[in-house]
């Protein structure tokens, strides 16, 4: 039984490591292969947008259907994923890029938060107890975000193939996003290998939130929509094509620039488990997310390209200690029978508000100036983090009560 538990959780991780490198490559150039695809700012939003709208319906698909074989459904979604990628490569109307681009589910956010990180989720918490539960997310997402720097740094290939080779600009990009789409193919053949432990416990009737996780549930999902909606405006592909657009540099620098980021964003995830031990979930989520936002708002302000590089690698370094730290509480406050449920309704509102946010920010930039999408995101960032703190400082997940006594945070 260990031992299966044990195999399932490197599967698991080994998944997420490899959908992770797509997601980084595909994060850093879709937006300047739309770019120099001819798009506007405001075709860019909007397929972007049509990207996580795919991954917010599969999101929804796989919250309804908490019952379905979490195995099958895994490889799907990988199949699914790996198929549109590819044809997204191999179009140029705005049109059909939308339409494709949501078929797969394409990732334009450069941050893993589809429908299979909710089955992955809910099937890693049940791996580990309570004491270990932050640990293991912080692990699964450090590794993510190694395969999200491998995959920001891949994304400069391009550049050295046009150098090497005789491929022209679009075709150089289409050849990765196609690498790209290989790899969203890969875990398809690791999720083969589950356990059958992994599956939902067999029920007669679909699991119902209790009153208690329901009203903790939705408080806690009004929030994320805010969270992000901001993070929509604040996208991969959206702050590639920033630095691409602001300050001229090309697909290699991008790359290296966001490979720092994703570095940064592997050992936060540590130094977040680190620091939630000691200071709790909730403080470790908010009191990092503040300077992170406030870093942004003054990278993207910056008069030159070295200076908006460090305030980016530094806001780097913090924005991304909420994720497991999130994750762990949520999963903390909720029974087991209703993680799937919970997990699905929280990462679809956060998928909601990444599918309106890129549309939002494609048309302000094309409205107003380059720079006002990603300083209302900024804004919208610290406004959440605050509300967040007010509405559950006192809401403290099992490990962090020294004596737990029943239906004392209902």
């Amino acid at each position: 039984m260990a031992s299966e538990k044990t195999g399932d959780c490197t599967i698991l991780y080994l998944s997420g490591l490899l959908r992770s490198v797509a997601t980084g490559g595909v994060g850093v150039l879709f937006g300047i292969y739309l770019s120099r695809l001819g798009l506007s700012p405001r075709e860019l939003g909007f397929v972007v947008a049509a990207g996580l709208a795919g991954g917010a319906t599969a999101t929804l698909l796989v919250t309804l259907a908490d019952r379905a074989p979490r195995r099958a459904t895994l490889i799907r979604l990988a199949v699914l994923s790996g198929a549109g990628g590819l044809a997204v490569a191999l179009v140029s109307g705005p049109g059909a890029l939308a339409a494709l681009a949501f078929l797969g589910m394409l990732n334009g956010m450069g941050r893993d938060r589809g429908a299979a990180l909710v089955l992955e989720t809910a099937i890693l918490s049940g791996t580990v107890s309570d004491e270990k539960r932050t640990h293991a997310f912080a692990w699964y997402h450090l590794l993510q975000d190694v395969g999200l720097a491998l995959g920001a740094l891949l994304a400069g290939l391009p550049e050295v193939l046009r150098h090497v080779t005789s491929l022209g600009e679009i075709a150089s990009l289409r050849a990765m996003l196609g690498a790209c789409a290989g790899l969203s193919l890969a875990p398809a053949f690791l999720y083969s290998f589950l356990s059958a432990r992994v599956e939902a416990p067999p029920a007669g009737q679909a699991v119902r939130l209790s009153s208690d996780g329901r009203r903790v549930i939705w408080k806690i999902s009004a929030l994320f929509l805010i969270d992000s909606l901001a993070g929509g405006f604040l996208s991969t592909a959206l702050l590639s094509f920033f630095f691409f657009e602001r300050f001229g540099v090309g697909e290699v620098v991008v790359a290296v620039l966001f490979f720092g980021a994703r570095v940064l964003n592997a050992l936060s995830h540590l130094a977040a488990a680190w620091l939630a031990r000691r200071i709790g979930l909730l403080n470790t989520m908010v009191f990092t997310h503040i300077p992170s936002s406030l870093l942004l708002a003054t990278a993207v302000v910056a008069p030159s390209f070295p200076i908006a590089a460090i305030l980016f690698l530094l806001r780097e370094g913090l924005v991304e200690m909420d994720v497991p730290t999130r994750q762990s509480y949520v999963m903390a406050v909720i029974p087991p029978s209703e993680r799937i449920v919970a997990s699905g309704v929280t990462h679809l509102v956060r998928m909601a508000g990444w599918a309106i946010g890129p549309a939002l920010a494609g048309l302000m930039i094309q409205g107003t100036a380059l720079a006002v999408p990603f300083l209302a995101g900024a804004g919208l960032k610290i406004t959440y983090d605050v509300l967040l703190f007010g509405a559950f400082r006192r809401f403290k997940p099992p490990e962090e009560r020294k004596e737990a006594i029943p239906g004392e945070n209902s």
